[in-house]
């Protein structure tokens, strides 16, 4: 696609990275306040149990500690990130559901002495009994978790498109597999933290916080505190990577503010790796069943899908999470028919939440999986079955999604020509083999009209812009994204360009980071902002030049007449010109963008567009089996992903290569591992994800379409990468010793096991 911008498109650095480089970047845990206390939290040590009473007399009395807060003193208002589930407290109050679970809150001078006072708490608990897997859970007798959640199943959804019972008879091959994939715990390098002040006389507390979504954490506090949302502001400095686990409020924010509150002092909480590994979130295990219906070529006529989630202790996402594994299952191959059956339950152990494609890479996995087992079962190659069943643009979708732009069977072609296909498959020597898995992933979703971005775009004295964005940079380059997107529209260049972001204080409302909608919610609205400023200065250059608004271009800090770049005058001329007219300054452009959506409507009752527009993607491994020892290194992984038009292609190609590197991690060694509730591997060390030493040959082939809807045609880029590489390093393995794994992670152990069968 020929490229016609002057920003758009270019290989720019973040706008941060040299502070981030330097080291002078603030993160949550850099800040400091005068007077400042630090706070600590007091975990449950047993997986489930009713609190009988809580002794807290002795930290109290700790020289040095200011203030102690249990489940008693704080209001008795549950919180969750999805307004129809929730059902956590800031502080356990009547019980405890896994190892973990906050139950006190201490905040004192040092945190030496906020650890030692916790210690010093004294909880006697009435142990009850515990269950540790969602299929013991579910049955007649198992534990009760939450009162009144029946089997412990706090969400269950069952779609179901077309006709499957017709789809399977119509088949000539039905086959059914069962599949499992383990808990990953996202391992952002900077942990939680939050830091609060309390100015007394305005009746308002302020939060800087390592979240993803300030304005919801903002209405999750409002909440909790029972106070006014307009007298919370949550500030989000720079995150040292979120991943989905810092989607929901935590302790560490409701104490922060609870203690500011209560003592006029600012306090700040820093979880330690341990906290972050027990009681944040991680990705859901889940079992899930297939069954697919094809005819002799490999067509796809039906599917049913049965997934047990494990969602730990509480919900966090559950609905939108068991929903995405369903809708999902209809991209990025035309199902005709399919029955989909989703249940998220309880257990006593870590909670599961939002993680990099939010309940996806699971389904994908085991579909994938199952896609090559039927290749090899009735004889039709792999990636010709993907291609067959291909969904194109324009096409009539079974679950009514519109699809505007897909590049998926130019992927899984590209793909397969990068890792040598029609050469290795099946013809490497035994140990060495080739596999490959597709995908794709909402740019956002539009299932909530009210999920909306706002921008202002300011258009200063000399020629600088000023823009405030509500959106979340959590490390992806979303601020230089906007960025690009506002001085493409206002014809300026990046430096000139300031950009404000994600202060619920001063910047417009925005979702935050979730779903992959960043570029196109808040760049969509970015845009908006900078033409209707970029007009009003337009309005009054025609007049100068004695031509049309329409004709004008605006590009290389000048505007001009189209087609006559020589009849124009610079940008900061046009400025000073303006200001000169006696017309008012600064111009300010305002605009909010949300994807065409019904207010209310809910896609567990009723089919629809699930999201603005939807990015594709194949990927492609090479993987060598040491058949001695069982490891699997991965030598090369190819993505092929239309994310319409890239923004910034180097951004994308550093958000690919951290996809490949987080899918080897699910598909080869993470694995939170947890003993009756117990964490046993909660560090770097013990947990095991892949270093530099095990990175992968990357390649990175385009595959670009331009999106009627994303701004400049940009789609989402990044997240939807990391559901496929799991699967295609598996069918990888298959290929290599012919070996069927259907349950993560793939670890030597397995692999030996599984060779001594063959052998013997």
């Amino acid at each position: 696609m020929e490229t016609k911008f002057n920003v758009v498109g270019r290989r720019l650095p973040m706008h941060d990275a040299a502070a981030k480089v330097k080291g002078s970047a603030q993160f949550t845990a850099d800040l400091t306040l005068p007077g400042m206390l630090h706070g600590k939290i007091l975990r449950s040590n047993i997986p489930h149990g009713k609190i009988l009473h809580i002794d807290t007399s002795r930290a109290e009395k700790l020289p040095g500690v200011k203030g102690v807060a249990t489940g008693k003193e704080i209001p008795d208002r549950l919180y969750g990130i999805v307004p129809k589930a929730r059902d956590e407290y800031a502080l356990a109050k009547e019980k405890v559901r896994y190892i973990g679970d906050d139950v006190a809150a201490v905040c004192a001078v040092d945190p030496e002495i906020a650890e030692e006072a916790v210690q010093l708490i004294k909880v006697d608990y009435e142990e009850l009994p515990a269950v540790f897997d969602p299929l013991e859970a579910m049955k007649e007798g198992a534990p009760l978790i939450h009162e009144g959640v029946l089997n412990n199943t706090s969400f269950s959804i069952r779609k179901e498109f077309g006709n499957a019972e017709k789809g399977f008879a119509e088949s000539d091959f039905v086959f059914e597999d069962s599949f499992f994939s383990q808990a990953v715990n996202h391992a952002p390098l900077e942990p939680h933290a939050a830091l609060a002040q309390y100015d007394s006389l305005r009746g308002e507390v302020t939060i800087w916080s390592s979240t993803q979504i300030p304005f919801f954490l903002r209405r999750n506090l409002s909440s909790t505190l029972q106070i006014p949302e307009s007298k919370v502001r949550v500030i989000k400095p720079k995150v040292g990577g979120g991943f989905g686990q810092k989607i929901d409020m935590f302790a560490k924010d409701f104490c922060a503010c609870w203690f500011a509150i209560k003592l006029g002092k600012p306090v700040k909480f820093v979880y330690e790796r341990e906290e972050v590994f027990i009681s944040t979130r991680q990705r859901h295990p889940m079992y899930i069943t297939v069954k697919t219906g094809v005819k002799k070529d490999g067509t796809i006529l039906a599917q049913q899908f049965k997934a047990h989630a494990d969602g730990g202790a509480y919900n966090s996402t559950a609905p939108t999470m068991i929903a995405l594994s369903c809708f999902f299952l209809m991209i990025p191959y035309h199902v005709p028919n399919l029955v989909y059956e989703g249940h998220h339950v309880y257990t006593n152990k870590p909670v599961g939440g939002a993680m990099r494609g939010h309940g996806i890479p699971q389904a994908r996995f085991a579909v994938e999986r199952q896609l090559d087992m039927i290749a090899e079962r009735i004889g039709v190659d792999p990636a010709e079955i993907r291609m067959k069943n291909s969904i194109h643009a324009g096409e009539p979708h079974p679950a009514k999604f519109i699809i505007n732009s897909c590049g998926f069977f130019d992927s899984v072609k590209k793909a397969a020509d990068a890792i040598g296909w029609k050469e290795k498959r099946g013809k490497l020597p035994f140990g060495r083999g080739v596999g490959l898995a597709g995908a794709s992933f909402p740019s956002g979703v539009s299932n909530m009209s009210h999920i909306s971005s706002g921008a202002v775009v300011q258009l200063g004295q000399d020629g600088a812009v000023n823009v405030l964005s509500g959106a979340a940079d959590i490390g992806q380059g979303a601020e230089t994204v906007i960025s690009q997107i506002v001085a493409e529209e206002l014809g300026v260049l990046m430096e000139d360009v300031r950009i404000t972001a994600a202060d619920t204080g001063v910047t417009p409302l925005d979702p935050g980071t979730f779903g992959s909608g960043v570029t196109v919610r808040a760049g969509n609205a970015a845009r908006l902002a900078a033409l209707e400023a970029k007009n009003k200065l337009f309005e009054f250059v025609a007049r100068k030049l004695e031509a049309n608004p329409e004709d004008l271009v605006a590009a290389n800090r000048k505007i001009f007449v189209k087609g006559s770049p020589e009849t124009g005058m610079t940008f900061k001329d046009a400025i000073k010109g303006y200001q000169y007219a006696d017309l008012p300054m600064p111009i300010v452009g305002r605009a909010s963008w949300f994807p065409p959506a019904t207010e209310p409507t809910t896609l567990f009752k009723e089919d629809g567009n699930f999201a603005p527009s939807y990015s594709f993607m194949t990927q492609s491994a090479e993987v060598e089996v040491d058949l001695d020892t069982g490891r699997v290194k991965l030598l090369k992984m190819a993505t092929a992903h239309d994310c319409g038009r890239a923004i910034n292609p180097m951004l994308v190609e550093g958000q690919l290569e951290g996809s490949v590197v987080g899918g080897m991690g699910q598909a080869l060694y993470e694995d939170v591992i947890v003993e009756k509730g117990q964490v046993m591997n909660p560090s770097f060390l013990d947990y095991g994800f892949p270093t530099f030493l095990e990175m992968p040959e990357i390649e990175t082939l385009e595959v670009e379409t331009d999106d009627p809807i994303g701004p400049f045609g940009a789609k989402e880029a990044g997240e939807g990468t990391q559901l496929s590489p799991a699967p295609a390093i598996v069918n990888a393995i298959y290929d290599a010793i012919g070996i069927d794994f259907k349950e993560l992670p793939v670890t030597p152990e397995k692999i030996l096991r599984e060779l001594e069968k063959k052998r013997g």
